[in-house]
């Protein structure tokens, strides 16, 4: 019985102890789901609802432990009001930049109206009246410097973007040849262009000898030479790059002479007119022109340029020459004179009849509120050889070599921008013609000339691929035209 007794009190003493060591098993085993949830959903803890957070924590047995699919739905549905209030705050966010810029674009065109209209000089001394005037001094109706200083917070800002310098030369109203502004890279400029000339020349040509300078034998050719020109011409300008572009230039021609003139000792008393005319295709030239560099206020710009002209028109040497129209037959048996004509073309040509290459440059001097420019050139004809001319009645006239004076060119004015529209330019230019050479020799009457002619322009811009250029020429030297008579009108593409 002991014995039995004692096995019994054993038995009993072990099940108590499965019992007491169950109970804190259990109790982990249904908290483990519910620590896991917490952990998981640590940075929404504050958005669970306090009534989950006891179940989970402490389970008791009079209270039902929460489902874990309703806990999972929660912090699912927690996670969604915290991703739109995350996409609630980065718009707002944009909308926050979008206003900064706007207001930093507000205060950069404040600061340029105050710039404009002078009031941040008007500021600077208000600010120095404040200073004097010591603490007692009021305040004024517009900010002091000194106050908009002390205002403005420390730090560089940047408001926007700095705008690009300009590295083109400045517009101005073209009345020379040559442009001086370059055309944009990958735009073309057509430009139709018609001038009008007219010249008058007075000439006294005497033929014969003197017996005492009072006293002349032979013949006095009174003459007076009025020429009108008329040339339409069609130039096409390219932009390679915005410091290179090359251009084309294809000129119509019109002219037309009249010669009064009187013969004494020629039986006549009355005026003897004689005209010719010609028209056609004058002579192509191309040119290419270089920004030398890079110019800007009060630094002068240089462009380079070479020309080419061509001789496609109709030279002087394929028209005929008159010789027999007026001829002076009736006072051969009279006087010891040869018989001889006009020497003059029956028809006019349109052009030169010799190629020419001129280099040059052009430059500008931006300077407020005018703009200086001018161009220094040299034209060289290129010598013809076998040149032979054609009589009237006489067949061909052989010439031989023929070299056309070179010319050198200098140029200078000055343009004024009225608005930005308007704009006008002044200036002169001059040209000394050499002498024409016949195989190596002096051609008799041939000399230098000096040609000298004030221009007046003006330009009106259209639109901003548009403008009309109006030139007028006026000849200060005898041998200049006395007017001539320009208008352009460049279109961008």
């Amino acid at each position: 019985m002991m014995r039995y007794a004692t096995r019994r009190t054993l038995w009993s003493a072990v099940c108590a102890g499965l019992v007491t060591l169950g109970v804190p098993v259990a109790a982990q085993q249904t908290q483990a789901p519910a620590s896991a949830s917490t952990n998981w959903t640590r940075p929404a803890a504050a958005l669970i609802p306090a009534a989950a957070s006891t179940v989970a924590a402490r389970p008791d047995a009079s209270t039902p432990a929460t489902p874990p699919a309703d806990i999972r739905k929660q912090v699912t549905e927690q996670g969604e009001r915290i991703d739109a209030m995350r996409s609630q705050i980065s718009a707002q966010m944009e909308q926050l930049d979008a206003m900064k810029r706007a207001l930093a674009e507000q205060e950069a065109d404040y600061k340029a109206l105050r710039h404009a209209v002078g009031m941040d000089e008007l500021d600077k001394q208000r600010a120095g009246s404040i200073s004097a005037g010591g603490p007692g001094a009021s305040a004024l109706p517009m900010p002091a410097a000194q106050a908009v200083a002390a205002n403005a917070p420390s730090g560089p800002q940047t408001v926007g973007e700095a705008p690009k310098p300009d590295t083109r030369p400045p517009e101005v109203a073209p009345i020379f040849q040559q442009p001086g502004v370059l055309t944009p890279k990958g735009r073309i400029i057509i430009e139709p262009a018609y001038q009008f000339g007219y010249s008058s020349l007075d000439r006294v040509a005497l033929v014969g000898y003197t017996v005492i300078p009072a006293i002349l034998i032979g013949l006095i050719d009174a003459r007076q030479v009025k020429t009108t020109t008329q040339i339409g011409w069609l130039t096409g300008r390219y932009g390679i790059t915005n410091r290179l572009e090359v251009e084309i230039r294809v000129p119509y021609v019109y002219a037309h002479t009249d010669t009064v003139s009187r013969e004494i000792f020629t039986g006549t008393a009355t005026n003897v007119a004689f005209g010719s005319s010609g028209h056609g295709l004058g002579d192509i030239e191309g040119t290419v022109r270089y920004q030398l560099n890079v110019g800007g206020p009060d630094k002068a710009f240089y462009v380079g340029w070479l020309r080419v002209k061509s001789n496609t028109g109709k030279d002087p040497f394929q028209v005929v020459t008159d010789c027999i129209n007026r001829c002076v037959e009736s006072v051969i048996n009279e006087v010891d004179l040869q018989a001889t004509g006009t020497g003059l073309p029956l028809q006019q040509p349109t052009g030169s009849g010799f190629w020419s290459i001129q280099p040059g440059v052009t430059w500008l001097y931006p300077t407020d509120p005018v703009v200086f420019f001018g161009n220094v050139s040299y034209l060289y004809n290129v010598p013809r050889y076998g040149v032979s001319r054609k009589i009237l009645l006489g067949g061909t006239e052989e010439l031989g070599k023929v070299k056309v004076g070179d010319v050198t060119d200098l140029s200078i004015g000055l343009g004024l921008s009225l608005n930005e529209r308007a704009s006008i330019s002044i200036g002169y230019d001059q040209s000394f013609v050499g002498i024409t050479k016949q195989n190596n020799h002096t051609v008799p009457g041939s000399v230098k000339t000096v040609l000298g002619t004030l221009l007046l322009g003006g330009s009106w811009r259209m639109n901003d691929k548009r403008t009309l250029n109006f030139t007028l020429g006026v000849g200060v030297t005898r041998d200049t035209p006395d007017a001539t008579v320009t208008v352009r009108v460049p279109m961008m593409y």
